[in-house]
């Protein structure tokens, strides 16, 4: 990563506003997973941004941060990310994206994928089996560019926001592309 790609040129956004449909409508960010919050995990994964937004309930954390949720609520990914992006205060270069419920990824996944970012639009991990995950590194001008509208933006599938994208795709390292959707998901994490 080149060095003015970090510090006020890299601000984060945490996806924590979804159903939990699978875990009974629990709020995933408030979930203890090792004895810390997802959300403490997510957070722990964006230590280096220079601002934070969270979409999604606000829950106790120890860090700063700004809670904010999308209208109308459980519009899904997009509409999450467009609004905490909407919410930063700063105007950064870089957007980190991490979902709430990926305990695994980590400050090393960012530098990972902000350093494949550099001569693309941004980054994005993919799992074993090549789907791409809610952890991103996207050049915030080129994501500006293909926002779609305030009314086109609900239940816009992730992946329809990003195709005009040229995002490097960096695999997943261990158990980084896991997520928990539901309680089995959290017991295997556990142990």
């Amino acid at each position: 990563m080149h060095s003015n790609d970090v510090g006020d040129g890299f601000c984060a956004v945490v996806l924590a506003g979804g159903r939990a449909a699978r875990l009974g409508g629990v709020d995933k960010a408030g979930i203890e997973l090792r004895g810390r919050t997802l959300l403490d995990h997510a957070l722990e994964t964006v230590v280096d941004a220079a601002e934070v937004v969270v979409v999604g309930e606000q829950v106790p954390t120890d860090r700063p941060v700004t809670f904010v949720r999308e209208e109308p609520r459980f519009g899904g990914p997009v509409a999450g990310l467009l609004t905490g992006r909407d919410a930063l205060l700063r105007q950064p270069r870089w957007l980190a994206v991490v979902a709430v419920d990926m305990p695994q990824l980590g400050p090393q996944t960012l530098a990972r994928l902000g350093a494949a970012a550099h001569e693309h639009d941004g980054a994005v991990l993919v799992g074993p089996d090549g789907r791409r995950q809610a952890a991103l590194w996207l050049r915030v001008a080129r994501l500006d560019a293909v926002r779609p509208g305030r009314e086109q933006q609900h239940d816009l599938a992730l992946r329809a926001l990003l195709a005009p994208l040229d995002l490097a795709e960096v695999p997943a390292q261990g158990e980084e592309h896991r997520d928990v959707d539901t309680w089995a998901d959290l017991r295997d994490l556990a142990d």
